[in-house]
């Protein structure tokens, strides 16, 4: 399958099924996310697996969103390890963390598997739940799983802006209407 397929395909899996994730699968998907770029290369990107009831019944804790996954991969950065950008020293940790994220959900989809990706959780709560040291920053929660059979896409999944209402080229304004004023 072409990348725009793989793409188009990959959707919120907000149901899963029982069957477990193969650890051949999760070494595949962790990989992919191995490999991801990052701002230098820095490669500041740190990703606690859960994968056991314990652990994963947990996050019951930290957010509402839980549908029945087998598996979730928390997505952090170290800001020790981070690269920062000299100007305004804005810290590029969330960035990297949204790449690799999102190059694990593709390969989780290209796998057959599903993914929801989770941002709307306490960080506060999951710091102090699973331990995680003060350089270590939670960006996202990256829920996996087979689907069910029940699975589908959001009624809202293919509704998509028109490349016109979200490109622009050279400027944000309309030079005609600029000029008109």
């Amino acid at each position: 399958m072409d990348f725009l397929e793989l793409a188009e395909k990959r959707y919120s899996v907000r149901k899963f099924s029982d069957k477990k994730v193969e650890k051949e699968k999760l070494n595949l998907i962790l990989e992919a996310g191995r490999v991801a770029p990052t701002a230098v290369n820095y490669q500041p990107q740190r990703i606690l697996v859960l994968d056991n009831k314990e652990d994963l019944s947990k996050l019951s804790l930290c957010t509402p969103y839980k549908f029945n996954q087998s598996l979730a991969l928390l997505v952090c950065y170290d800001r020790n390890s981070s690269w920062k950008r000299k100007f305004d020293n804005k810290d590029s940790g969330d960035i990297d963390s949204s790449i690799v994220a999102t190059h694990m959900m593709l390969q989780a989809t290209n796998l057959g598997l599903g993914s929801t990706w989770v941002g709307h959780f306490n960080p506060d709560i999951i710091i102090k739940t699973f331990d995680i040291p003060s350089n270590i920053i939670p960006v996202a929660l990256l829920l996996l799983g087979y689907p069910s059979n029940e699975a589908v896409p959001h009624s809202n999944h293919n509704k998509r802006l028109n490349l016109s209402q979200t490109t622009f080229y050279g400027s944000f304004f309309d030079k005609e209407v600029e000029n008109k004023e």
